[in-house]
Formats: structure tokens, sequence, C-alpha cells
């Protein structure tokens, strides 16, 4: 699998090289957050706010900006985006229906910084707040493309983000698609739903369960909100035994939540497991190890298929695919958490 160091940082600078009314925020987290080599490029083009650790006033400062005819790109924790400056976020941003666009990242589980750190309820939050745009990225192929859809949106955007060195999933011609899910597996009898990180761990699962004779249907989301591909209804309807949802977030208020509202206003009956963290928090530890702690890992989803068809499998963490193990802390900075 190829791994690629910070496609972010690297496509961000490109991307908005002629757009001179984008301009980035940040909250004492520039190089955290992957921009400190666009500050350092562009601040001399007055583009670039750095803002201390106050994200009530950079909400409200954006709003600003954006009033009068700018893109605001806030960059910060995904934490810190939603949780302090809600009322700011809200009122400034939302209601006025603005071009705000929010980068969030260490989404989840993706940090050991514990729960100060870990956003895990910001789907469910962001879901609630009108004219909110919601995208979720997993790779370093749609990390590389999705800028150029955040763009046309009209009102605030905001994008769960995983930095630092990433692997890519799907091929580099297969660019980010505004809400369209990316069918990565076909069969009929389970449909696997997933976003972020999960979206690795269903496709460690895919080919033993093929060859224990369970063809999965695996569908992708990286548009949270809005939530109507009609390719998600059809994978719904087409299930012969039911539907999982695999999210780095709670099952409540996220992925899982848009899906079960779905199936509801559509009337399909079918059975809905879904995977996450089940009305609790996390801790400071991997990724690795609170994705199997918390139920969101390669295992995991095969027990979710296994109660989904009635049957054991006999299937062993051996048999998928390796799960990439990553550092708990970065070598750079305390930030970095």
């Amino acid at each position: 699998m190829e791994m690629v160091d910070r496609p972010y940082r690297d496509a961000f600078l490109q991307w908005s090289k002629d757009k001179e009314k984008v301009v980035v925020l940040t909250a004492d987290l520039t190089n955290s957050c992957e921009v400190g080599e666009w500050r350092d490029t562009y601040s001399k083009d007055n583009r670039y706010f750095s803002m201390g650790m106050a994200e009530q006033n950079m909400m409200s400062f954006a709003g600003g900006l954006a009033r009068e005819g700018f893109f605001p790109y806030i960059h910060t924790f995904a934490v810190f985006i939603y949780r302090r400056p809600y009322d700011q976020l809200a009122m400034s941003i939302a209601y006025p229906n603005l071009p705000v666009r929010m980068m969030g990242f260490l989404p989840g589980i993706t940090t050991p910084g514990g729960v100060t750190h870990q956003a895990i309820d910001d789907l469910a939050i962001m879901r609630a707040t009108p004219n909110m745009t919601i995208i979720s990225l997993a790779e370093a192929t749609e990390t590389e493309t999705f800028l150029d859809a955040v763009q046309a949106v009209k009102g605030p955007v905001y994008v769960r983000l995983v930095r630092g060195s990433i692997p890519r999933l799907f091929d580099v011609s297969e660019r980010f698609e505004f809400n369209r899910a990316r069918v990565l597996s076909a069969g009929d009898d389970v449909t696997i739903f997933s976003e972020s990180i999960c979206t690795e761990e269903v496709m460690r699962t895919s080919e033993v369960l093929k060859a224990k004779g369970v063809n999965v249907r695996h569908l992708h989301i990286s548009t949270i909100k809005p939530f109507t591909d009609p390719q998600i209804v059809e994978a719904i309807r087409d299930s012969k035994t039911g539907v999982i949802t695999v999210e780095n977030h709670l099952v409540d208020g996220g992925l899982g939540t848009a899906v079960s509202e779905i199936m509801s206003q559509h009337g399909m009956p079918k059975k809905l497991v879904k995977l996450g963290l089940q009305d609790t928090y996390a801790h400071g530890a991997s990724k690795n190890y609170l994705m199997k702690h918390v139920g969101i890992d390669g295992m995991s989803i095969v027990g979710a298929v296994e109660k989904m068809i009635g049957r054991t499998l006999s299937i062993e963490e051996s048999m998928l695919k390796e799960a990439r193990i990553e550092p708990v802390f970065s070598a750079s900075k305390a930030e970095a958490l």
C-alpha cells in the first residue's frame, strides 16, 4: 500500500496559489494542521491570520471576512471548531450561511490526546446545524482532490481531515466526488457503509469474507451532509440480510444515524448494526489500540457480519490484510497531539 506524506499540505498549497480571496486562519496549531509552509509562502500577501488560542474570536473574524468577499479556511483540531466556539460558529457563520471552510484535524480517535482532543461527537453536532455541509476524508487521493468541491459550496463546510502520512486507498484517477458514495466492493449479502479511517478496516476484511462465501457491498461515504446519493438507497434495498455502518464517531448522530433515517424514510425494514463508540468517551492510546477497544477494527467488522448473517465464519486476525501500526506520539511537538 502506498503511503503519501502530507497530501493535504501539498494539495492546498498548490490549489490556492491563484486564489487571492482564499485566506487561512489558525489558532496556534499552524504546523500541526499542515499550513506552516502555506503561511511562509503567502503571508506576504496578507492571506494568513494567526488568531492565537481564541477560537470564538476566530469564528467571528472568519464570518466577517466572508461577508467582505473572502473565503476563509480555518485550520485547527476538530474539537476546537465545534466545542468551545459553537455559538459563534452557529450565529456568525451558519445562520448567515457564509462560505467559511473549517478544516478539522484529528477526527475521532485518530489522536492519542484523550477526551480533550478526540472529536467523537462532531458529526452529530454539525449534522444538526442548519446550512452546514460535512465532508469526511479517509485517504490520500480524495484529500488531494476535494478542494474544488468544497470551494463550489455556497455556504459553510466542515471537513474531517486525517493528517501526516496517510494511505492511498483509491486510484489517483478516482477524484473526490461531492455527495457521491464510492463503491469499493459489490455484493448483496450484506451492505457496509464506512467513513474516515474505518474504510481501510472494512477493506481489510473484504477478500476473506468473500472467500468464506459472504458477498459484501461496501460503500465509502465521504459526504455526510447532504446525504442524498441514490446509491445509498439502492445498496440498502439490495441487501439480503441487512446493513452495517462503521464510523470513527459515536453511533448516535453520525453516519449510522443518517443511514437509519434513510431506511425509515423509505420504509426499508432491514437489520441495522452500528459500529462506533457506544455512548462512551475514548481515552489516550494509539489509534490501532483504540479501534479494537471501541469496536471499529477489522475483527469487529467480521463479528458484525457474523451477527448479521447468523453464522460463524471462523475468521482470525491473521487472515485479514495487515493493519498499519502507527506511532502513538509525534516526534515533533507537544501540540501534535
